[in-house]
């Protein structure tokens, strides 16, 4: 653990006055093989907290998956050996990182289906500042399909988090956060980041980041791995509604505001 800084100082600034940045060629081909053999055996068995986030009349297929790496060897393998931590932890100036969650994102060729603008937080049971999420395709992904990200929207507010097919707010209650403006209607007023990405290419964001993404166009294949960082001052903040993904009776263990030393989210990274 620690070691060698592995990003520049530029890099580094970025993510902190933007809140998001693009590391070029971070992984390896073998650990983007690895990567992509985890997402395979994801989708080959799913866990219980695996959905489909498209419509059924949606040509294509958006699907998406949590928690797996207890029981995908891969998935953890690469969260523990890859330098995916060592750049959360660097981004995060954090002395340590722990794994929150692992999340497989999905798009067949030719999803309709949009990731609709959200941050993550608001749908967790963490609070804190220092909440790094990566988001890894192991497929070639075009400007048009990438991620993109509100440069400077990790300083806040919350917005309501709602559901991504029907907009219900299954979790704040509706007036207690700030709406989400209507960003695609006027996006020539918004810092929006976005770029080109090739399998070894990663985003690192904040928790509080605004992001969407379109679908897939034609015949290509977005396969994506996201692993979920939690630096020094991440703490459990337990909900009274079940918080996406769950983690049912953690709040028997941990009770609000205590760090997440727990099993569930073990070190991978000290400086």
């Amino acid at each position: 653990m620690g070691g060698v800084a592995i990003l520049s100082r530029d890099i580094v600034e970025a993510y902190q006055r933007d809140g998001a940045v693009c590391v070029r060629g971070l992984f390896s081909p073998e650990q983007v093989a690895q990567a992509r053999r985890a997402i395979d055996a994801v989708l080959a068995t799913p866990s219980e907290l695996s959905i489909v986030a498209s419509r059924p009349e949606d040509p294509g297929r958006f699907v998406e998956d949590f928690c797996n790496w207890r029981r995908i060897p891969e998935l953890e393998d690469f969260a523990r050996r890859s330098p995916a931590a060592a750049a959360a932890g660097e981004l995060m100036a954090a002395t340590t990182v722990r794994l929150f969650h692992d999340h497989i994102l999905v798009k067949e060729p030719g999803t309709h289906q949009r990731t609709p603008w959200h941050q993550d937080q608001p749908y967790y049971d963490v609070d804190g500042t220092q909440g790094c999420s990566m988001w890894l395709p192991v497929d070639p992904v075009s400007r048009a399909s990438t991620l993109e990200l509100v440069a400077g929207s990790h300083h806040g507010p919350w917005f309501l988090p709602r559901t991504f097919l029907d907009g219900k707010a299954k979790w704040f209650p509706e007036g207690t956060l700030a709406e989400l403006p209507d960003i695609d209607a006027a996006r020539e007023a918004f810092p929006i980041l976005g770029w080109e990405l090739e399998p070894g290419d990663a985003v690192f964001f904040h928790f509080l980041t605004l992001h969407a993404a379109a679908g897939v166009d034609g015949p290509h294949r977005r396969r994506v791995l996201s692993l979920r960082f939690l630096g020094d001052d991440m703490v459990h903040a337990p909900r009274p509604w079940r918080t996406s993904p769950p983690f049912p009776g953690l709040e028997a263990e941990l009770p609000a505001g205590a760090p997440m030393n727990h099993p569930l989210f073990p070190m991978l990274w000290r400086a």
